[in-house]
């Protein structure tokens, strides 16, 4: 029994040894279902309305290079999809951004690592939603681009060398300012997320040569 714990303990927590070397590539992927919240503002002329709150599923591949050790620069993609109703009415909103972001790994002789993470880029949002009135139904869409940020932190498992498990959390922001008849309307999404993911680390093929 005791040799077992021991095993158990070194498959969790033994040398991890990860790949996380200037030079080095991650690739990830993380998704988001169930746990996701967003919350929706509007403001106009000193006046503010909240919207809908809702569950969601998100998508998040990236792609990044470590230019030090533990540090990786890369580019990050996100699509996120919502379907709700709120007093009655019916609306869908998707979102995609792209932002170029750094992740930061405690790389350690374990193979629990924790990280933390931020970016900022573009974002779009598109509205679509049915309204019924007197027994008929009105349909509208809308698109909005603007300006969008994120933060997350989690822990990845290093089940081997080369491939973690991610576990983290992220908020994201995105926000838009636009004028309707003389009247400046900012609209402000938040998104707050429990995410499970994967990573793949490559090493650079410079580094193999070396070995």
């Amino acid at each position: 029994m005791k040799k077992l714990l021991i095993a158990s303990a070194i498959a969790l927590f033994g040398l991890s040894n990860a790949q996380m070397t200037k030079g080095d590539w991650v690739f990830s992927g993380n998704t988001g279902a169930g746990f996701n919240n967003v919350s929706t503002k509007f403001k106009a002329e000193g006046m503010s309305e909240d919207g809908p709150k809702v569950s969601t599923f998100s998508v998040s591949p990236s792609v990044g290079y470590f230019v030090i050790d533990k540090l990786a620069i890369g580019i990050e993609a996100n699509l996120l999809t919502a379907t709700t109703k709120y007093d009655g009415d019916k609306s869908t909103t998707t979102s995609f951004s792209i932002m170029p972001n750094a992740t930061y790994y405690f790389a350690n002789d374990s193979k629990l690592v924790p990280y933390i993470g931020a970016g900022i880029g573009y974002a779009s949002v598109k509205n679509s939603g049915e309204t019924e009135v007197l027994g008929e139904t009105f349909s509208d869409e809308t698109t909005t681009d603007g300006l969008a940020w994120k933060a997350k932190a989690g822990v990845t498992y290093m089940a081997t060398q080369s491939l973690g498990i991610n576990l983290g959390v992220s908020f994201d922001q995105f926000s838009n300012k636009e004028t309707y008849s003389g009247i400046d309307v900012k609209t402000q999404v938040n998104t707050f997320g429990v995410n499970l993911g994967f990573s793949y680390f490559l090493k650079s093929k410079s580094q193999k040569t070396d070995k």
